[in-house]
């Protein structure tokens, strides 16, 4: 278990040398706060994202509330309406978080978005929500993407 923690931290910190920050939009972190959101590779905004390649997502943010698990939602928006988008690992504490989570704790979640070919070129919204185990967002956040080939 611990040397699992540990590989979690090493992708962690290895994610985050190579992310870079995104401007992002607060979507309604109502127990939680956003301190940073990285995307790698995004060098640019919005992030233009290749179809059939995966890109690699870390949230660093602070609880505000107590939680024995988490689960990550992520949408794409396309003209107002979210459209659901499976991600490799929707459990937060199997991906970087050390559950459970506890109350003014810092983390840092980490996963991958998959953009898979079959996606159409189109620009849209990633809203991307953790939820804690009352269904309370511990972070909520948008970002504007470009799908291309």
């Amino acid at each position: 278990m611990r040397s699992l923690a540990a590989v979690f931290l090493l992708l962690a910190l290895s994610a985050s040398a190579l992310a870079e920050p995104v401007h992002f939009k607060d979507c309604g972190s109502g127990v939680g706060v956003i301190k940073e959101v990285n995307v790698s590779p995004c060098p640019t905004q919005p992030c233009h994202l290749q179809k059939g390649q995966s890109y690699t997502v870390n949230v660093t943010f602070t609880s505000s509330t107590q939680s024995q698990g988490s689960k990550a939602l992520v949408h794409g928006i396309v003209m107002g309406v979210p459209i659901a988008f499976p991600i490799p690992e929707s459990d937060g504490c199997k991906s970087g978080v050390n559950c459970p989570i506890e109350k003014n704790k810092t983390y840092s979640y980490l996963n991958k978005l998959p953009v898979k070919s079959e996606y159409p070129s189109i620009k849209l919204v990633v809203k991307w929500e953790l939820r804690d185990d009352k269904e309370q967002c511990l972070f909520c956040w948008e970002i504007p993407v470009q799908l291309e080939t």
